[in-house]
């Protein structure tokens, strides 16, 4: 098994790049999240998960140990092939991934293609409470516990936000404001924090 490559980098002009390592080309499928933080014709370490099936040897590439472990855990969901792990995690970054699983928002995870409703669900479903939710994706219980964060969560989705973002913009004013901060505070915190 292969679980690291280190050589020159061909980033092509499709889904996979080749790794040069001592003159064997390695194809090497990776997000674009990582192919965007390769320099084409230059030299680059990439963690590989390898994938043996009957027919074919895929290899696939990550720039840091998180995406990877993500890919993991996505490719453990019935239904989540290699593909549609890579399309997630080139529309999510491992945090956003995290809290759209803490806040079950389908919606953020049907952003990637080959993801419709469906599927969104059984991701939920399969890997809630599996994950290591980073620090981001902390709960919001507020100055008043957690109904108080229900509310903040609730009063960010009817202006129209989503539940990650609303989630991930009110645990960082949470966190810069303090746990006693005011309601009212944490809302002004949480839409500054939205409109970055």
């Amino acid at each position: 098994m292969i679980g690291r490559l280190t050589g020159r980098v061909d980033l092509g002009d499709g889904e996979a790049l080749i790794v040069d390592v001592a003159g064997v080309g390695y194809v090497v499928s990776a997000s674009s999240r990582t192919a965007g933080r390769l320099e084409n014709g230059r030299d680059a370490t990439l963690l590989v998960e390898t994938r043996v099936r009957e027919d074919s040897i895929a290899l696939y590439g990550f720039a840091d140990a998180a995406e990877r472990d993500w890919f993991r855990h996505l490719t453990g969901v019935q239904g989540v092939g290699g593909r549609v792990a890579l399309a997630l995690l080139s529309a999510l970054s491992p945090d956003e991934l995290a809290t759209a699983l803490l806040s079950e928002d389908r919606k953020a995870l049907t952003r990637a293609e080959g993801v419709g409703p469906r599927l969104a669900a059984r991701i939920l479903n399969e890997l809630k409470g599996k994950a290591e939710m980073p620090a981001t994706a902390l709960s919001v219980p507020g100055a008043s516990g957690a109904a108080a964060g229900d509310e903040l969560l609730s009063a960010l989705a009817n202006l129209g936000y989503g539940r990650s973002e609303a989630l991930a913009a009110a645990a960082a004013a949470r966190r810069r404001l303090g746990e006693t901060a005011a309601f009212d505070d944490l809302v002004r915190a949480s839409l500054r924090e939205l409109v970055r």
